[in-house]
């Protein structure tokens, strides 16, 4: 939805005309991903960073257009609510130190939205979700004043017809509901995008598939959520709920949510996933763009459907040079600091591309759902997830911690890292970190439940949790990677 549009309000002929768009273009993507030259180009590693703005108590600041115009950076775009900025980091090729120049290009520019921020008494903080948010901060008064935010708001709305309900269960459980899309706003991620070779690309979606649970046990940073301790990354319980436009007693609960995990393993090419978003969701914001390039590498009305379904992995179309398809990792959550969060890419990548050459013995006899089983038990539960995998007979998947998963395969990460001519210094250097933070048991997630639960024992819980906030932003600040933190 990263694409403006200029109207809000579409007639029935204006869906039906969408529709059609999108079949013509899901066989003219079938012709482009067959061409001898599609894909061929330097191979690269970007991302997206979501962040927080805050002020000196650790509560929300409303400022995020101020901010821009003061900035003039493109690469720095508003989110959803007023309170978030977007920084989209330029896209480095993969050989040689891709993290490295990540790392130096997020220190800089943040470095220097900083210093502009702390003019405005203004607090920029990468979290998956901020413990200071309460339900005041959700609604339509705090989002971004944009076409596109409307009309999502607005379509999700009437597809929904009522409030979107809250319900997770965690240490304590909340339940709570919404009348607009505005809680989804309240999860902030980093997003990373990894060009891969085009006949690579469903071994590697299918293995970022079977290791995502990994990823996210090692990488959760989003364990409260109004004041409430609730999963290690709250933020995937929250994301799919705050969107389920689904009803329970309708027939059309057996539908999909338009966040998920997935639909099944990918079997010969990555036009399936385009083919399967196309058959499982309804348009839902049916904007033909008539200026656009009508090229055929040009699939604008296909990229913009797509961008209405939230997967956790998602392939992503680009017309750019001859054309290529790239996956992005989107569960992997803001901060606690730089260091974390290249080394959760690096962690993600170098799995994703270490176990592509052995993912279809290992999607024989790993069903998808207990790939999908394993992913919320580690969204839940953390390094504390006990997650289905193979051990002894690999023929019979059983239940085991996953501490010890995720230590069997670092090594598979490096390999994977490699195999991409990364050097090996580098990869070692990140996925150091991942292995520091398995060894103290220590991610950003059991940091603030820690503290949170030290500080209610001196004070009434939003004063700690202002107080989580302000120590959050001193640790963030020192870029010493979390399993260090006190």
């Amino acid at each position: 939805m990263g694409q403006n549009i200029d109207r809000t309000s579409f007639s029935q002929n204006d869906y039906t005309l969408f529709q059609n768009k999108l079949f013509e273009q899901l066989e003219q993507l079938k012709v482009n991903i067959c061409k001898p030259n599609f894909g061929e180009e330097e191979l690269k590693i970007g991302a997206e960073l979501e962040l927080y703005l805050v002020d000196k108590d650790g509560e929300p600041k409303l400022n995020n257009k101020f901010l821009l115009n003061e900035l003039k950076d493109k690469q720095f775009q508003p989110e959803l609510n007023q309170y978030n900025l977007e920084l989209n980091l330029s896209a480095f090729p993969q050989m040689g130190k891709p993290f490295s120049h990540l790392h130096n290009e997020l220190s800089e520019k943040t470095d220097r939205l900083e210093k502009l921020a702390e003019q405005h008494q203004t607090n920029i903080t990468p979290i998956g979700i901020l413990p200071t948010l309460r339900k005041k901060h959700l609604n339509t008064e705090c989002m971004t004043n944009l076409p596109r935010y409307n009309c999502l708001a607005e379509h999700l709305y009437q597809q929904r017809g009522e409030n979107f309900q809250i319900n997770i269960n965690g240490k304590y459980s909340l339940s709570v509901d919404f009348s607009d899309i505005c809680a989804e706003g309240a999860n902030t991620s980093f997003q990373v995008h990894l060009m891969t070779k085009p006949e690579q690309l469903v071994n590697t979606y299918n293995a970022a598939q079977i290791t995502l649970s990994l990823v996210t046990a090692i990488s959760a940073n989003s364990p409260i959520f109004l004041g409430n301790t609730l999963w290690h990354e709250t933020r995937i319980a929250l994301f799919k709920q705050s969107l389920d436009i689904r009803h329970r007693d309708q027939y059309q609960w057996q539908q999909p949510t338009r966040v998920s995990f997935g639909h099944g393993w990918l079997r010969n090419s990555i036009w399936e996933f385009f083919a399967q978003t196309v058959s499982l969701y309804s348009p839902l914001i049916p904007y033909i763009d008539k200026e656009a390039s009508k090229t055929s590498l040009a699939l604008n009305e296909l990229c913009l459907h797509l961008g209405t379904i939230w997967p956790w992995n998602r392939p992503v179309y680009s017309a750019e040079n001859n054309g290529h398809i790239r996956l992005e990792f989107r569960a992997i959550p803001a901060g606690p600091t730089s260091i974390d969060m290249i080394a959760n890419a690096a962690f993600a990548i170098g799995l994703a591309t270490g176990l592509q050459d052995d993912i279809e013995e290992l999607i024989a006899y790993i069903p998808f759902n207990f790939a999908e089983y394993n992913f919320y038990r580690a969204a839940q539960f953390g390094l504390d997830a006990k997650i289905l995998w193979p051990s002894g007979n690999k023929y019979q998947p059983q239940e085991i911690d996953i501490k010890k998963v995720i230590e069997k395969l670092l090594p598979t990460a490096l390999k994977g890292l490699v195999s991409l001519n990364i050097d090996s210094k580098e990869a070692q250097y990140y996925l150091n970190i991942i292995e520091q933070r398995l060894a103290k048991q220590f991610t950003g997630a059991i940091w603030q439940i820690e503290t949170l639960s030290d500080l209610k024992k001196q004070m009434h819980n939003d004063k700690a949790c202002q107080k989580l906030v302000q120590r959050y932003i001193k640790n963030s600040r020192s870029c010493q990677p979390v399993a260090l933190w006190e």
